[in-house]
């Protein structure tokens, strides 16, 4: 009997399009009065202002026009994703990789095994910290030459990395893209809540780095030490000392990068301006030359364009859920239930419900903007604490990031490893499911305390 596979990646996807332009068909149209709001500068939605406007059903022409406007509106975030991997590749093509990689595993010799977490753990903090995603994709070949070299399948590549981020940007007290706007549009104190978010961030962490390290261990095999004449090349430029001022360099972009998202508030544009200098620079000073960086440049271009399409092809859903107007009429149809259930119904509704939004819009900004003014006037009423209403949306749109195939991150991922997509449901859905939980209970117990 065979294995069910999930479709390509690309045929998941446009298949969620095609779903979305039939539901136009289908669904009432609908939209919610909007204002802008002082605090956080975004359109947001008017409580109690859902009325029917006239059906746009999204036409099979329309569909193949969203599909460029997708990557339209996605500009920002693929050119970050080609000119990060095109400047990693060349990276990567001056010996540096390996020669990070063979410097970390000499002095992890016997340990190695706590590579996994400490990568984890980086990873996660800057989920917690600026709700790093897309950034992730161009780092494969880092993660690739880490996972063969320790002879860990590629699989924890992606759940140590993104993975990793989507966990600590889910319960992460401080989240600008997440808990932040949330707060600010149920006008809470900013880092309200921040002690009682941090513990479940802990135990959530320690969970999810828990698991990866155990399926790594368990699916561990030989290190891949083979070389061939790429690598060694690549071994014998290591012993450079040209590979450890690449190094360096990528360190400090790092650093940099880290710096200017945090405390500058950094855009997309920003960020792939300092990738695009580290890759010149990298290549230059690592003796690719001029033709040599311009070719490493093109080589990683190639390869990473699959992975940052696919972002753009995904924004094309929610653009079809736009155009047919109801994505205003699903989180309406979502939403209204709520109001007759029991507080602490009503509170792990909220989560399931946010859940289930964050497959049509999987912004966790967007989602923030268009749920929460809805659903701070509803626990006001039903008596349910507005900082309960955000850990709510935290934790069911943030852990959704997890398994939900419109995840144009996680997709991207997954392509650009090699990883399929029913391989890595059958490692992460058991451990979202216990997630979730946690997330239930810190809502539960958020609702005994008073948080």
């Amino acid at each position: 009997m065979n294995k069910f596979h999930f479709p390509h990646p690309l045929v998941l996807i446009v298949g969620f399009i095609m779903l979305a332009a039939l539901l136009s068909y289908v669904l009432p149209a609908g939209e919610f009065t909007r204002h802008l709001d002082a605090v956080t500068g975004r359109q947001v939605v008017v409580a109690g202002s859902y009325h029917a406007v006239p059906a746009t059903p999204v036409g099979p022409l329309e569909v193949l026009v969203d599909v460029p406007k997708g990557l339209a509106d996605a500009a920002a975030v693929v050119f970050l994703i080609f000119l990060a991997g095109g400047a990693f590749t060349v990276v990567d093509q001056t010996g540096a990789l390996r020669f990070g990689v063979d410097w970390l595993l000499r002095r992890a010799h016997g340990r190695e095994v706590l590579v996994i977490p400490l990568v984890g753990t980086l990873f996660a903090t800057m989920g917690a910290l600026e709700n790093m995603g897309e950034e992730i994709i161009p780092l494969v070949p880092v993660l690739l030459v880490l996972m063969r070299r320790l002879g860990y399948p590629v699989l924890t590549a992606v759940a140590a990395s993104v993975g990793a981020a989507f966990v600590g940007a889910s319960f992460s007290p401080i989240n600008p893209f997440q808990v932040g706007i949330a707060q600010k549009l149920a006008q809470l104190p900013l880092l309200s809540g921040g002690a009682y978010r941090m513990g479940f961030l802990v135990v959530a962490v320690s969970f999810w780095l828990w698991a990866t390290t155990r399926h790594a261990v368990r699916h561990r095999q030989a290190p891949d030490l083979h070389l061939d004449e790429n690598e060694a090349a690549a071994d014998a430029a290591a012993t450079n000392s040209r590979s450890g001022l690449v190094l360096l360099l990528m360190l400090a972009a790092f650093a940099v990068f880290a710096y200017g998202v945090v405390q500058l508030h950094w855009e997309f544009e920003q960020m792939s301006a300092l990738f695009l200098g580290l890759g010149i620079v990298a290549g230059l000073v690592g003796g690719r030359g001029l033709t040599g960086t311009a070719e490493g440049f093109i080589a990683g271009f190639r390869d990473i364009a699959f992975s940052a399409l696919l972002i753009g092809f995904a924004r094309a859903i929610f653009v079809v859920l736009e155009q047919g107007h109801i994505v205003d009429t699903i989180v309406h149809g979502l939403a209204e239930p709520l109001g007759h259930l029991p507080v602490a119904l009503a509170a792990l509704g909220m989560m399931g419900v946010q859940t289930l939004l964050h497959v049509p819009v999987p912004s966790g900004s967007g989602q923030a903007t268009l749920t929460m003014p809805l659903l701070v006037p509803l626990s006001d009423i039903l008596g349910l604490s507005r900082q309960v209403t955000v850990l709510a949306f935290q934790y069911g749109a943030g852990l959704c990031e997890l398994i939900t195939p419109t995840n144009g991150t996680l997709m991207a991922m997954l392509a650009a490893t090699g990883v399929r997509f029913e391989q890595w449901i059958k490692f992460a859905a058991p451990l979202w499911a216990a997630l979730f939980a946690l997330g239930a209970v810190a809502v539960v117990v958020g609702i005994a305390v008073g948080v």
